[in-house]
């Protein structure tokens, strides 16, 4: 599969529990979540993007083979369904993120099945729902995805999440964000997991229309921006034998257990 296109196609991967079940929150999102990112994207992007989306509930979770492999980014949003995301697909899309498939994990995505496996550690942390205010500052303003953001950006009422955040260190921070009662969290961070980027974005609690704030979105088109990857093509990362001397053509191995 080649990308050399300027092109990015991207998947919004949204759980849409919430939207179904609580009136409250399809009030604020009455074409659900993954919708309303996807106006963002689209929003900022404009013709760059190429953007659809996906629920749990489609079969596969709309996340087939073939889906995966046309994808260039996949955005996941999931909070009260994590359990129910089918270990089979977690491995699919897992496979393509290390063969370089960008990844932006939303909010309470930070326990969802695919971030846990990438990150192996817990991803717990601290939290609250009290109609916080949160402030968003750029510590990395040179990065890529802090561009066009303004420094501090401010959202009136947010869920709280704090320190300790479980997770390995990141490669870069990006976003420090603040909270009424004095709480401080890592709220943008990236990674590297074999040929994939992954961007983590913690503002966005159903409860609250955050998907609508324009900073907000414009962080996640940013984060899409940069989460595709620059590689002529998709390919799982492999160990291959080279003969001496030649740097250029490796031989399958599969390793001492298999050969």
């Amino acid at each position: 599969m080649t990308t050399s296109s300027d092109t990015v196609r991207v998947l919004v991967w949204g759980e849409n529990r919430h939207e179904q079940e609580q009136p409250e929150v399809r009030a604020i999102y009455p074409d659900g979540m993954h919708n309303t990112i996807r106006e963002g994207i689209e929003e900022n992007l404009g013709a760059r993007a190429v953007v659809t989306t996906a629920t749990l509930d489609d079969p596969e979770h709309g996340l087939t083979e073939d889906v995966l492999e046309n994808t260039d980014v996949l955005v996941w949003w999931g909070h009260a369904a994590h359990g129910e995301v089918a270990d089979e697909v977690v491995e699919r899309v897992h496979r393509h993120v290390l063969a370089g498939m960008g990844l932006l994990v939303l909010h309470s995505g930070h326990w969802s099945k695919i971030f846990g496996k990438l990150m192996g550690t817990s991803c717990t942390l601290r939290w609250r729902s009290e109609r916080d205010r949160e402030i968003v500052w750029t510590v990395n303003p040179a990065h890529p995805i802090a561009q066009g953001v303004p420094h501090p950006f401010i959202i009136p009422e947010q869920e709280m999440y704090g320190e300790f955040f479980d997770i390995p260190a990141p490669d870069e921070l990006i976003f420090l964000s603040t909270f009424s009662g004095g709480e401080v969290f890592r709220s943008g961070c990236t990674f590297k997991r074999g040929f994939g980027k992954i961007f983590f974005f913690s503002p966005g609690d159903q409860d609250y229309p955050v998907y609508h704030h324009k900073d907000v979105r414009r962080v996640i088109a940013n984060g899409v921006e940069w989460a595709k990857t620059l590689r002529p093509e998709r390919t799982d990362p492999v160990l291959l034998r080279y003969e001496t001397e030649d740097f250029y053509t490796g031989h399958g191995y599969q390793g001492a257990m298999s050969n």
